[in-house]
């Protein structure tokens, strides 16, 4: 990860924990056999994928556009269900496997957004005047699900998240 896609997961973890007045704890990995190298890059790139084509779904259809721009929630709908997956820790007693839950997977999906983000931010001093609308949109999206993955990988509940976001 580059150093300022570091810097921006670092400051948005201190912010959080600032407005909560609490510091975040990091989830624990499953317990057994750690995941390969291949088996988690084959995870990440899942997200990845689901990344980029529920982005494309979205500058397609301009389902979730809004006044004040589109809503991450809505716009990447499988991407956050499938880091959801990758935190579970409970799952139902008749369940044909345990709960398995990947935060190292998670952790290499937030480097991946916060890397974006950075791209993104210097792309808009280049962008072809027709481009730029679309480049701060998919920028303020990419944005948001930066901090809803730290919500997820951190465990901040609704109530929480309502603090921080009131927060501004």
């Amino acid at each position: 990860m580059t150093d300022r896609a570091s810097t921006l997961i670092d400051a948005r973890r201190e912010r959080i924990e600032r407005i909560l007045g609490r510091d975040l704890k990091a989830p624990r990995p499953a317990g057994g056999a750690p995941l390969s190298q291949e088996a988690r890059e084959y995870l990440v790139e899942e997200a990845q994928n689901l990344y980029w084509n529920d982005l494309e779904w979205e500058h397609i259809t301009d389902e979730e556009a809004l006044e004040q721009g589109a809503i991450a929630q809505l716009a990447f709908p499988g991407f956050l269900a499938y880091i959801r997956g990758l935190l579970l820790h409970e799952v139902m007693p008749d369940s044909q496997a345990p709960a398995s839950p990947r935060p190292q997977v998670v952790a290499d999906v937030l480097g991946f957004l916060a890397k974006r983000v950075v791209e993104l931010e210097d792309g808009l001093a280049t962008a072809p005047k027709d481009e730029v609308a679309q480049a701060r949109e998919e920028l303020a999206l990419t944005s948001q699900l930066v901090d809803l993955v730290l919500y997820e990988f951190h465990g901040v509940g609704p109530q929480d998240v309502e603090r921080i976001e009131a927060a501004g």
